[in-house]
């Protein structure tokens, strides 16, 4: 029965009973009750058949008009669907939608659609024919509080402007990494929200062609590139986690994007960036902490344009192999106000070769420098020496990245040394901070790691130094005649 004729027959039977001599207040309350309902479904347009199985949903969708809500109760549907029309699609008790290993298992063509509560599962693996949980080609769909579980590609946006991705949990078919899909691929799509979303397995969360984009507060780990950015002017990245992957993010052609509270930790594949920079100019990059990674930000060629500034302020880079890594060509980047805490090299000119015009003091204001050797005569929260990135051995890394291996032996401090008592091998600055902060600064807003695995990183960390302590004390001991029974 439609919305018309049930409206139709309510009123009838209204009518009915006062022909039949009923005063209107005598009328059964069962009857006010239905009307009421019918009225309330003529101006929501919701599918009252509640609890459809999943069995019956291609007929639910079929049959439904434009604006309807269809609620569907667990069950399992296999096959492909399309919603071609603005449906609001509500599961409970997690419905399941199967592909059956095979195509896409839903594709949504109706502006203003809804999907929300339903396990996505089984697409087919076809990376050519891009097979996907959901593939959505209409602007202003909500995709909230679903699971894809064995998708290759798991939410697909294609020219939908103003569409919304939140609380999701998504994870890839068990692949190799390269021939994963996607977990989220949003392309040709303006002004599109991603946030809260929990992904795992998956390949790259890829953002292209696309402006005004908000990806906020989702945890990306265990995949290969957490974020890709190409050609997305004016987005906003905060508070995301992005952990345990290849890269963390990789921002490529784009303008005036904004990095901020974020953690980004663990990344340590083959190129292991926690953020990495190529042709992006104005970017903004704050208040972020980048632990644990082979390379905490890498920079090739941003800013791109001559008039663009690169600014990097209050974040935190601990314990990374390198914690910035130039090429010899970039210039025009601003640090202020971060704090460089224990990396194995702070500062990296990739190939050495002579840095480019950055400034590493700004309005006043230096960054904090574990290894900073100098003083605070004044007590003014400022070292009274600048602070000079000058050491022998990390240019002969930047040339030869082999000798790395040498890192912790007391070679390191020979060749140093005789760089400090030879001044014609010493090595040109790669950075002078004239105004070195005495104290970090460790910013509030990112997501914490979870305590477990912080209390790990600390231990292994407290354990590494503690080992390379002791190597470098075995000459001493030795050369002070102790006896090892």
């Amino acid at each position: 029965m439609n919305r018309q004729n049930c409206f139709i027959w309510e009123i009838g039977r209204v009518a009915w009973c006062v022909v039949r001599g009923a005063c209107p207040k005598y009328v059964p309350r069962t009857t006010y009750y239905a009307l009421i309902v019918c009225l309330m479904w003529m101006q929501e347009g919701v599918v009252m058949a509640a609890g459809i199985s999943a069995e019956n949903l291609p007929a639910a969708i079929a049959n439904a008009a434009d604006g309807d809500t269809i609620y569907v109760d667990g069950g399992v549907h296999h096959g492909s669907l399309v919603i071609d029309k603005q449906v609001t699609l509500i599961g409970r008790n997690w419905p399941i939608l199967d592909g059956d290993n095979s195509g896409t298992v839903l594709a949504i063509h109706g502006a203003g659609s809804t999907i929300s509560g339903f396990l996505i599962q089984n697409s087919g693996d076809s990376l050519d024919q891009e097979n996907t949980g959901l593939a959505i080609e209409a602007s202003d769909v909500l995709v909230e509080n679903n699971r894809f579980e064995n998708t290759l590609f798991g939410i697909y946006l294609r020219h939908a402007h103003g569409s919304t991705i939140r609380g999701n949990a998504i994870t890839s078919k068990d692949l190799e990494v390269q021939r994963r899909g996607d977990p989220i691929r949003i392309w040709y799509s303006n002004d599109v929200t991603v946030e809260q979303n929990e992904i795992r397995l998956g390949r790259d969360v890829v953002l292209w062609y696309s402006e005004r984009l908000i990806v906020r507060n989702n945890r990306v780990e265990d995949g290969r590139y957490g974020l890709h950015f190409m050609y997305c002017d004016d987005a906003l990245i905060t508070q995301n986690s992005l952990l345990n992957n290849s890269v963390g993010a990789f921002m490529m052609y784009s303008r005036r994007v904004t990095l901020r509270q974020n953690t980004i930790a663990g990344n340590r594949g083959p190129s292991g960036y926690a953020v990495g920079l190529k042709d992006m100019d104005d970017i903004i990059i704050e208040e972020n902490l980048f632990l644990d990674n082979r390379i905490g930000a890498h920079l090739d060629t941003s800013p791109r344009e001559v008039d663009s500034i690169g600014r990097f302020s209050n974040n935190v880079f601990a314990y990374n192999d390198i914690a910035v890594e130039l090429q010899p060509s970039v210039r025009n980047n601003h640090f202020q106000g971060n704090s460089f805490v224990e990396n194995e090299e702070q500062v990296s000119i990739s190939g050495g070769g002579t840095p480019g015009k950055n400034l590493w003091t700004v309005d006043g204001v230096g960054n904090y420098w574990s290894d900073y050797v100098g003083y605070d005569a004044d007590n003014n929260g400022q070292g009274d020496l600048e602070y000079k990135s000058l050491r022998l051995f990390e240019n002969l890394m930047a040339q030869e990245p082999n000798l790395r291996l040498f890192l912790y032996s007391p070679a390191v401090n020979a060749i140093d040394f005789a760089a400090r008592a030879f001044p014609f091998v010493q090595p040109k600055p790669k950075l002078i901070d004239t105004l070195p902060a005495m104290q970090p600064s460790i910013p509030t807003g990112a997501p914490p790691l979870e305590q477990a695995n912080a209390n790990g990183w600390y231990a292994l960390t407290l354990t590494l130094t503690l080992l390379a302590s002791a190597v470098a004390m075995l000459p001493q001991v030795r050369q002070r005649g102790y006896k090892f029974s």
